[in-house]
C-alpha cells in the first residue's frame, strides 16, 4: 500500500551529478528506512546506500563512497540520492527500496520497491 517512485535519473556525461529522488505515496503508516540499489544490464543488483529513518545515519557500499550522498526530508516523504563524480560503471537503473531498518549491506523487512530509474554515463 506504500508506493516508491524515482525520479531523477538521466543521461550524462562522466564527472557531472545527478540527484535521484524517491518519493513515498499512498497509505504510509509509518516512517522507513530507505536504501537505493542498481542494477546494471547483464549483472546483479547491488546495494548502493541507505538512510536510517531518522536520517541521522547513512551507509554507502564501497564503490560511492565519497562521491553518493544520502538525505531525506520526511515532511515530504521523500529520500533524496546526490550523485556526483559520475562514472560510466555507475550506469544501470536504480531502485529505492523502503522497509524497517537501514544496514551496511541494504535492508531488513524490505516493505516496497520502487520501479526504478535510468542513469546513463557516457564515458
Amino acid at each position: 500500500q506504500v508506493q516508491l517512485v524515482e525520479s531523477g535519473g538521466g543521461m550524462v556525461q562522466a564527472g557531472d551529478s545527478l540527484r535521484l529522488s524517491c518519493a513515498a505515496s499512498g497509505r504510509a503508516s509509518r516512517v522507513y528506512a530507505v536504501a537505493w540499489f542498481r542494477q546494471a544490464a547483464g549483472k546483479e543488483r547491488e546495494f548502493v546506500a541507505a538512510i536510517t529513518e531518522s536520517g541521522l545515519l547513512t551507509f554507502s557500499a564501497d564503490p560511492v563512497k565519497g562521491r553518493f550522498t544520502l538525505s531525506r526530508d520526511n515532511d515530504e516523504n521523500t529520500v533524496y540520492l546526490q550523485m556526483n563524480s559520475l562514472k560510466s560503471e555507475d550506469t544501470g537503473v536504480y531502485y529505492c527500496a523502503a522497509g524497517l531498518q537501514a544496514t551496511a549491506r541494504g535492508l531488513n523487512r524490505l516493505v516496497a520497491w520502487g520501479q526504478g530509474t535510468q542513469v546513463t554515463v557516457s564515458s
